[in-house]
């Protein structure tokens, strides 16, 4: 394991399909900087997703750290792994999407200008409909997924989520942006560097969509 890595990348898992994690892991493993740590998360999985997990850490022991604790979520999942990271920057991505090879690399060059950044994304949905996600403000609204700040774009300088932690709360993401906004310089960029899949129909975003559309129909 590399001692002070620039990049710590955390990953929080709750039971998601290991051939999605293995697909993740690798997108980590296939960056063009070398300089990162990747810290595996396992929110309380179940024994089989566990198992898998610690064999992916335990193949890759010079790049991954693997930390378990019992089922908290996915705000205190990847607060805990703030607190275990050794990098001087942070990243986030989520059990079933993908950075792109450039992802980090890019990323790194936008700290030139800002302590922490949130990036649009190269979307994968089945229909146009995916591409737009409950409002923050009112969820029974939508808002097209370029405009929102997603949690696993997040891209900054330790000391920020240091300084702030994640809430577990729907548009936690957007929550800890706008608070370190108030202390830290903050900068939305167009990167589309991370593969975001919104044909996800298990996603926290769509149940909310799906539950919502349920109210609409017995409303109306």
């Amino acid at each position: 394991m590399l001692p002070t890595p620039t990049v710590s990348v955390i990953m929080a898992v709750y039971n998601t399909d290991i051939a999605l994690v293995k697909r993740a892991v690798q997108s980590v493993l296939n960056q063009t900087i070398s300089d990162f740590e990747l810290i595996i998360v396992d929110d309380g999985s179940d024994i089989y997703t566990e198992q898998e997990l610690f064999k992916i850490a335990n193949s890759n022991q010079e790049k991954i750290i693997f930390i378990r604790h019992k089922n908290c979520g996915q705000s205190n999942s990847i607060n805990r792994g703030v607190l275990n990271s050794n990098g001087s920057y942070i990243s986030i991505i989520d059990a079933d999407d993908e950075y792109k090879p450039n992802h980090l690399e890019c990323c790194l060059l936008e700290m030139k200008y800002a302590d922490l950044i949130a990036s649009t994304t190269n979307t994968i949905t089945d229909n146009d409909e995916d591409f737009y996600v409950p409002d923050k403000f009112d969820i029974s609204k939508v808002i097209h997924v370029d405009e929102c700040v997603l949690l696993a774009t997040l891209f900054g300088k330790k000391e920020v989520f240091e300084s702030e932690k994640f809430k577990n709360m729907y548009a936690a993401d957007a929550h800890f942006y706008e608070n370190a906004s108030k202390k830290f310089a903050v900068n939305k960029v167009n990167l589309r560097t991370y593969i975001y899949y919104r044909n996800n129909p298990n996603s926290i975003c769509s149940v909310l969509k799906s539950n919502q559309q349920k109210i609409n129909n017995i409303l109306s």
